[in-house]
């Protein structure tokens, strides 16, 4: 009988939860099944086959300097993390995303197993700030997962070994008119409606910071649309946070609740939410390629702590940090980011895409220019990205 792969997995948010889902799911197709995960991952994970070692939301933690006060915590989830990786002795060490985590136990584990082979997943996008980190990372990394198509060349100049395996957003379904209304009906509004949806993060931090300066942005918006409804996708790890913001309010926010769904389910109700919207107001991050898969213009807003953003505007390598900008080299999406995302400036980026379509369908326009650049139509990303894992290890194995 063939031994199983033994495969230790990490992701420490929902984007990378998401990432890592897909990937178990397509190492689990191609391997017939002979594939065994430990680690530590969200609820995406958990319904592919991965029992966490602990809550991922330990990990869930934004910002150069809002991480102090959780050391400690981490501490102690580092070492617990690269124990079990140690004793599980995996032929593969899979970090997904949020490297200040995952980078610091491969580099304990490293240490303790030089001869563990090691893959991140998600490229650290060396070219818009601190390019140091991919040479940082190739000291305990063999090879890179990357999302977008021009990302191998920063990763092999280091030495590493690196696939461009594209994003699942890209081979995500898109909600029919019977999806969309089914869902609109569950929380009673109906495709007739003006919807604007609003996303204001998956961290605490984030809907802290955020949440209440969309909240002020949704009254002025008010007053010039006032049959405008909002719809907010929770996230299940904020939901309560979110649902206690919005108690002291009477705005026309109504929360779209996972908890009572399974985790894929969960996601078709959101993915619906975002093709009936006119358009989303969203934390920046990869939320972005999922509007752009739905075809749901954005304003892309973002506020950190002050020594946060003082420290990323002197290390940033480019101006631009909405994905779809960057992937097709414009300024499409309203980016409006530290200083910049006020209440009063959001909901006047949002009411000039509400009233002129030309700029609505430019956005459109970039997300499907987007979406081909990174292989929407092609196969599966999941897939892709197993296939990558399962070559890249063939390859470690032969010594070639």
């Amino acid at each position: 009988m063939k031994r199983p792969l033994k495969v230790f997995i990490i992701a420490g948010e929902p984007s990378g939860d998401k990432l890592g889902g897909n990937l178990m799911t397509g190492l689990q197709t191609l391997t017939e099944g002979a594939v065994e995960f430990q680690g530590i991952g969200g609820e995406m994970m958990q319904a592919a086959g991965l029992k966490s070692l602990f809550p991922m939301s330990d990990l869930s933690i934004m910002g150069l300097f809002e991480v102090i006060p959780a050391i400690p915590k981490l501490k102690k989830r580092i070492k617990q993390t690269t124990e079990a990786a140690i004793a599980m002795d995996a032929d593969v060490f899979i970090t997904i995303d949020s490297p200040d985590f995952c980078l610091r136990v491969g580099k304990k584990l490293r240490a303790a197993k030089p001869e563990q082979y090691s893959i991140h997943y998600v490229a650290p996008s060396v070219w818009a700030w601190r390019p140091e980190r991919a040479t940082k990372m190739a000291k305990t990394v063999n090879h890179v997962l990357a999302l977008l198509p021009f990302e191998p060349l920063f990763m092999e100049r280091e030495g590493m070994s690196c696939d461009f395996v594209g994003h699942p957003a890209v081979n995500e379904s898109r909600p029919d008119a019977s999806e969309i209304d089914a869902v609109l009906g569950e929380i009673g509004l109906s495709s007739d409606d003006n919807i604007i949806c609003v996303l204001p993060g998956s961290r605490k931090s984030e809907i802290k910071r955020l949440l209440p300066i969309y909240m002020d942005a949704i009254k002025d918006i008010l007053k010039s649309n006032p049959d405008t409804k909002f719809v907010l996708p929770a996230a299940r790890s904020v939901l309560e946070l979110i649902n206690d913001q919005l108690a002291c309010t009477d705005l026309p926010i109504t929360v779209l609740d996972p908890s009572s769904h399974d985790p894929l389910v969960a996601e078709q109700r959101k993915r619906a939410i975002y093709a009936a919207s006119q358009l989303a107001i969203a934390t920046s991050g990869t939320i972005a390629l999922d509007l752009a898969k739905q075809r749901c213009p954005m304003v892309i807003a973002y506020r950190a702590s002050w020594m946060t953003e003082r420290a990323v505007k002197r290390l940033a390598q480019t101006d631009r940090a909405n994905l779809i900008n960057i992937i097709t080299d414009s300024y499409v999406v309203p980016e409006l980011l530290f200083n910049k995302c006020t209440p009063q400036a959001v909901a006047t980026s949002v009411l000039e895409l509400l009233n002129d379509s030309d700029i609505r369908d430019s956005q459109i326009s970039a997300c499907n220019n987007a979406m081909k650049q990174l292989g929407e139509g092609h196969e599966n990303p999941g897939l892709r990205s197993a296939l990558s894992v399962l070559n890249a290890i063939k390859i470690n194995q032969s010594g070639a």
